[in-house]
């Protein structure tokens, strides 16, 4: 609804009402656009007027509310609205970490679902909270199946703030609770992609490594654009025969290798 069209419609509304009771003509005068525009609720200050009523006359007092604009709101965003018991487990990692970093309640987080764990994961990581967040990670981890896009987040994230070490070790306990699956070749690719970007040679032949055990290129299909993008990026580290064993691969499952991807 245009704010002309709301205009309109508030004038004529209250020259009507002006015209029956013989309102003010100050009661016309429209509220502040920013209030108008920014609220659903707009109340016009209480009016009085005199109503002859059986020869007599007594005051009559109203008010007037609008309706305005519903569509002020943003559209709800997948994994970052955070419910009241993630905003308190976020709340209270803070302050324990401001307090004491070693003693982190984390046993709270047990107690949240998967989404509030994801919302809180992803909200600690927007505020660069990265120790924090890898602290999540964790949980996350422990009980559920997690996506490899949010892995990817997480390197990216640790880059930015200087923590290799926690780069690592991180890709280390993928490997030792058994490896990793290579059904969602979107997320591995990103996660991949991030540790070539980030220079993290050793992960990156740990991941390739892995993928190999797990039955990729043999059992599993290779996916075209992820092999291009590991030869791509082993290539660039100095693996010349991971690299051409995935270019052979490439060759098997599809049937030539036209140009690699950028990394």
């Amino acid at each position: 609804m245009s704010f002309q069209y709301y205009l309109s419609t508030w004038t004529k509304a209250l020259l009507f009402l002006r015209l029956s009771l013989q309102l003010p003509r100050s009661s016309l005068n429209p509220p502040p656009m920013a209030s108008s525009l920014h609220s659903n609720l707009n109340f016009v200050p209480t009016t009085q007027s005199t109503v002859a009523v059986g020869g007599g006359a007594r005051p009559h007092r109203f008010s007037i509310i609008l309706c305005g604009p519903r569509d002020n709101r943003g559209p709800l965003l997948k994994g970052r609205i955070l419910s009241t018991e993630a905003i308190q487990a976020i709340q209270a990692l803070k302050r324990a970490h401001r307090t004491d970093p070693t003693n982190l309640p984390t046993h709270m987080l047990s107690r949240l679902i998967k989404s509030d764990l994801i919302a809180a994961f992803k909200e600690l990581l927007r505020q660069d909270h990265c120790i924090l967040a890898l602290k999540v990670f964790s949980t996350i981890r422990s009980e559920y199946v997690v996506d490899w896009s949010n892995y990817a987040d997480l390197v990216l994230a640790l880059t930015r703030k200087g923590f290799r070490d926690e780069i690592e070790a991180l890709i280390l306990d993928m490997e030792k609770e058994g490896g990793i699956q290579c059904d969602d070749s979107k997320g591995l690719s990103r996660l991949i992609k991030a540790l070539i970007d980030t220079e993290r040679k050793e992960s990156t032949v740990r991941i390739y490594e892995m993928m190999r055990r797990s039955g990729w290129g043999s059992n599993v299909t290779v996916d075209e654009y992820l092999g291009k993008v590991l030869s791509r990026g082993l290539r660039r580290f100095g693996e010349e025969k991971m690299a051409d064993e995935i270019d052979e691969d490439l060759r098997r499952f599809c049937r030539g290798i036209s140009e690699k991807p950028r990394v």
